[in-house]
């Protein structure tokens, strides 16, 4: 049977660790060229190293796409090692931070503001070009978070829901042009943002994010990438313009009634994916992406 993405070329920004791990792993398994897109600390060579291991296509790209020469660069070399761009997945992102708004720090606002935003403007600045000659398509991540607000996180939300609506823009704007435009919407996947010992939650809302699942679990990133795969697919061909929360149920969840589930009905699935590094997300500011984004 054909793989889904066969002969198409993706690049999944922040495509080195948690679900941005697992997208690069789901698509390259079904087929596609990728470009593994991160910054110099994340795993992104491991990823590259271990995707080729199992059979797979996949280069690295080092940068931060947040500022317009590196996103001109990333998709440059895409073009140069792969002959053309068919997806490009805006994984990229950071979650630096948990507080009340009058003690959010400044620093993790702009933050935010430079690396979930900035960055999936620039790249699918740069990208719409190609894309528009392959008729290709755009995903990009937003939150259930977006949708919903979430306290503790305001800002954050805030720059989700930008993404949503950007998206939402967007794909009105170049479905003219062949492009589709979607997002997906996690809610509280295992990786590190949502574990005290790895993100900034502490116990109680780690417990309290965990138990408004009325799934009663987190997420797995394999499950996350399905969804990104059928999107990026031709299988979604009628879909642009929307937004697919994998969240679990959060979004429609008005209570804790995670606590509820039986523990059998908790474990997470298996997955067919080997990842190695779910835990090594962007959870904290980092020197390397700080700073301007315009030269």
């Amino acid at each position: 049977m054909k793989r889904r993405l066969e002969g198409k070329v993706a690049i999944v920004t922040g495509g080195g660790s948690g679900i941005g791990e697992a997208i690069s792993k789901k698509f390259a398994a079904e087929g596609a060229s990728v470009v593994v897109c991160g910054l110099p600390s994340d795993p992104v060579r491991k990823v590259v190293d271990e995707i080729q291991a199992s059979g797979g296509k996949a280069i690295g790209y080092l940068g931060d796409v947040s500022i317009e020469d590196s996103a001109e660069a990333c998709v440059q070399l895409a073009l140069d090692d792969f002959g053309k761009l068919d997806i490009l997945i805006n994984n990229a992102g950071v979650f630096p931070a948990t507080a009340e708004l009058d003690k959010y720090p400044v620093e993790a606002f702009e933050y935010m503001i430079k690396n979930n935003i900035y960055t999936a403007f620039m790249m699918s600045r740069a990208a719409l070009p190609h894309l528009q000659k392959t008729k290709g398509n755009i995903v990009s991540a937003g939150s259930e978070a977006g949708q919903m607000g979430s306290p503790m996180i305001t800002p954050y939300g805030g720059t989700k829901a930008w993404v949503m609506t950007f998206s939402r823009g967007l794909a009105v704007e170049q479905a003219k042009h062949g492009v589709r435009v979607n997002c997906v919407g996690p809610g509280p996947i295992d990786t590190a943002w949502t574990h005290k010992e790895t993100g900034p939650m502490d116990s109680k809302m780690e417990k309290n994010t965990v138990n408004g699942v009325p799934l009663g679990r987190r997420g797995t990133p394999e499950e996350v990438a399905n969804v990104y795969l059928f999107l990026a697919s031709d299988e979604a061909s009628y879909v642009t313009g929307a937004t697919y929360f994998v969240d679990g149920g959060v979004t429609l969840s008005k209570s804790l009634s995670g606590e509820e589930v039986p523990a059998h009905l908790k474990q997470q699935p298996a997955g067919d994916l080997h990842l190695n590094h779910g835990k090594e997300g962007h959870a904290k500011i980092r020197k390397e992406a700080t700073g301007t984004m315009t030269v």
